[in-house]
């Protein structure tokens, strides 16, 4: 393959832009070149041509996971190590780069789209592929035995809240619900654990968005893909390492959407100090917002955003309470069960603050039943009525 990629960037013209049916012709040209040297089968040369194609022109032998749709997660250890998840399973490929420089090569390749740095001196960097991919990298040293790219995919097709009712992670009854907090512009706030599809759940939940609305999306790295709401701000945070400036946080980006005339801020998740900001949005008219973090549960989750907030600024506990009682309306718990499917685990309405304690008012809960082998089956159970109906009644829905 090295004899083949060496003939065609010599032929390539680099004083211009090539376009990928160029490059594809040449190497076409070369690969029949090596025919008439050796025997190449037609299932060779087509695989000959597709990795010297993803060589120069797409991530390398990476680029072959990133097409199977079945792949969910892909996770590079050093340049010798390769492993997949596929229908929640982890594997080593058989595959691997040929050098450190190559790997090195796909890293400053992949944070060169979206305008990041990783060096020496900013080794780990979060950022995304084209298709809305989430990756996370660090350099050598700091990853002891080789650099390490992290790349947790996404869907090509975003999934509805139609499709995970069919995969069993919500039921009806508890989606319409949802639908209607949604358009009511009620604050949900979505938790969960590493993998628990927190993203995926906020995309399918944004879809209930009315189109007349003006959205803002705040991320690390842009990942959400709000559908049907032709007045969007999608805005993304920036390193502090970059040549055009200074560092770009979400607290920064929350402050200045305050100033955008939004309808609904949406923050794609919350780890530090901003999460005092998302508060003070909700509480200032700015129903209807939503965003995510990580918890093992409800009222894990809120013991975690009192302590971002606290993060943020010196503050009386019981003024971050109130705060937090005020702000958020639900909170929606998603989790990865034992058979790695992902379900919608707790729906729970915040109904204030009493006695220095959030209130709570469990509504729908996940109950597993026995089931054969690793397979998880269970149902939602309604457990409580929404106390708060005022904004339903000011959206006139019943």
């Amino acid at each position: 393959m090295e004899q083949i990629r060496s003939y065609v960037m010599e032929r390539l013209d680099i004083s211009r832009e090539i376009p990928d049916e160029e490059i594809l012709s040449i190497i076409d040209e070369a690969v029949c070149r090596r025919a008439r040297e050796k025997v190449l089968s037609v299932e060779e040369r087509r695989r000959l041509r597709r990795e010297v194609f993803y060589s120069l022109r797409r991530l390398d032998i990476l680029q072959e996971l990133l097409e199977d749709d079945e792949i969910t997660e892909i996770m590079v250890n050093g340049a010798g190590k390769i492993f997949y998840e596929k229908q929640g399973r982890l594997f080593q490929w058989e595959k691997c780069f040929q050098s450190r420089e190559k790997l090195e090569n796909v890293i400053q390749q992949i944070v060169g789209t979206n305008n990041r740095v990783v060096n020496e001196y900013s080794p780990i960097v979060d950022t995304r592929l084209p298709d809305g991919s989430r990756v996370n990298i660090v350099l050598q040293p700091i990853a002891i035995d080789g650099s390490c790219i992290s790349i947790r995919k996404f869907s090509r097709k975003p999934l509805t809240i139609e499709d995970m009712i069919g995969l069993g992670s919500l039921s009806r009854e508890a989606a319409e619900f949802l639908e209607k907090l949604v358009r009511a512009r009620y604050n949900i706030f979505i938790s969960g654990g590493t993998g628990s599809g927190k993203t995926t759940f906020l995309n399918a939940l944004s879809a209930y968005i009315p189109a007349g609305e003006r959205i803002i999306t705040i991320e690390d790295s842009a990942e959400l893909k709000i559908q049907n709401v032709p007045n969007l701000v999608r805005m993304e945070t920036r390193n502090a390492n970059m040549e055009a400036g200074n560092e770009i946080t979400i607290r920064d980006l929350i402050r200045t959407a305050l100033r955008m005339r939004p309808d609904r801020i949406i923050v794609g998740e919350i780890r530090g100090g901003e999460a005092l900001d998302m508060l003070q949005a909700m509480n200032t008219g700015h129903d209807g917002s939503l965003s995510t973090g990580h918890a093992n549960g409800c009222q894990d989750m809120l013991k975690r955003i009192e302590t971002m907030v606290l993060m943020g600024m010196e503050l009386p506990l019981e003024a971050v309470r109130a705060q937090i009682a005020a702000g958020i309306d639900v909170l929606v718990h998603l989790g990865r069960l034992r058979d790695r499917s992902r379900r919608v685990l707790d729906i729970v309405e915040v109904t204030g603050y009493e006695n220095h304690q959030i209130c709570l008012n469990p509504l729908y809960r996940f109950r597993e039943t026995a089931g054969e082998g690793e397979e998880v089956t269970g149902c939602w159970e309604k457990e409580g009525e929404l106390q708060d109906r005022e904004k339903l009644l000011a959206a006139g829905i019943e």
